[in-house]
């Protein structure tokens, strides 16, 4: 199931921890001591007062607000075990490199409800960037079998940062719904085989005989999937990339756009959503095959962050996919090639100059 409005998928994910009978597990790249934060620190909280087993796991860099928040402490009191993924020191600075990050969103519920996508445990407004918002996401609740595989890249990451003793959370296994669809979920980063994200991307565009629609909030994409767009389009495919208009990152949306040219003469198309900052990660193929994932389209998602992606063969799921791009596509511009030949000589000089960075980014 697609969610793509945050207070609402919040509100059923706060319903799920209210039901919790045995464990609630959650990784999340960011999370804030914000509205959202408090929220569902507030059901975690209420989950471990019913003796629910309450584990937490966020970035040390992306969450680092809410690691020295009072919310931390009084979700800790309140015996919910909090860990830190990839702590950032100066002492172990020449042991670890800091630009590894676990860009993770994973929730767990009983081990049989599963969540992941693209948002963080934050509102729309997010307040650390509040000029760009609202922050557009979305997340699919899963229930089922492939909720194992979520366990499993959890456990993965925890014991990582701990000791704790969490085998018994990979039992018993969901069981299988008889009208359930096909899906695979994806684990990449610097612990495995972190070519599968790349491997993923390929297959989708060199799978795609109609269409092809992708959104994604930072398009930084190495050769090979750059030439992959391009094949796409100039074999005949309808191939879509939609982008957020304002971009919280100037130098990654000057080497963003430094990559349209070249896009837009092999007939890529190209929006730029207009009411807020696009997030989502998404693939939709030939309304048959969907993507929902936490990877961007970079090389840092490629080759330095641990990520989680979905990939669902289902031509019903794919349709609603599809429909929530569309919207997307309906409040954005589109990107004319004419119009981009003409923009200044200064911004084609600055975003020529940030796409020789771009490997870096």
């Amino acid at each position: 199931m697609l969610f793509s409005e945050t207070d609402h998928l919040f509100d059923v994910m706060i319903r799920d921890i209210d039901s919790a009978t045995a464990s609630c597990n959650f990784l999340f790249y960011i999370y804030l001591p914000d509205g959202t934060g408090t929220r569902v620190g507030e059901a975690l909280i209420r989950a471990a007062a019913r003796g629910v087993a309450c584990r937490l796991l966020v970035d040390a860099l992306g969450a680092k607000p809410f690691l020295k928040s009072r919310l931390r402490r009084e979700m800790e009191n309140a015996g919910i075990h909090i860990a830190e993924a990839l702590p950032v020191a100066p002492w172990r600075a020449g042991f670890k490199r800091i630009d590894h990050r676990n860009h993770r969103k994973i929730a767990v519920i009983d081990g049989r409800i599963g969540w992941t996508g693209s948002q963080n445990v934050a509102d729309a407004a997010f307040a650390p960037k509040r000029r760009y918002a609202p922050w557009i996401d979305l997340m699919m609740r899963i229930d089922g079998p492939a909720v194992y595989d979520l366990q499993v890249l959890f456990i993965e990451d925890w014991l990582q940062e701990t000791d704790d003793t969490v085998e018994t959370l990979l039992t018993p296994l969901p069981a299988p719904h008889e009208n359930g669809i096909s899906l695979q979920v994806v684990g990449t980063g610097p612990l495995c085989f972190n070519q599968a994200l790349e491997a993923l991307v390929q297959m989708s565009l060199l799978k795609a005989e109609k269409e092809l629609v992708l959104t994604t909030p930072y398009l930084v994409p190495d050769q090979a999937t750059l030439a992959s767009l391009q094949t796409s389009a100039r074999c005949g495919v309808t191939t879509s990339l939609i982008v957020p208009a304002r971009n919280d990152s100037p130098l990654v949306a000057a080497a963003s756009r430094s990559f349209y040219e070249n896009l837009l003469e092999a007939g890529v198309r190209i929006y730029e959503y207009l009411p807020g900052l696009l997030h989502a990660k998404t693939v939709s193929i030939d309304g048959l095959i969907s993507i929902v994932a936490t990877a961007n389209l970079d090389r840092r998602s490629f080759e330095l962050n641990a990520e989680v992606s979905v990939i669902v063969f289902d031509e019903s799921f794919t349709k609603q996919l599809r429909a929530v791009q569309q919207v997307y596509i309906d409040d954005s511009i589109r990107v004319e090639l004419d119009a981009w030949n003409d923009r200044g000589w200064h911004r084609q000089l600055a975003q020529n100059a940030a796409g020789v960075l771009a490997p870096l980014l």
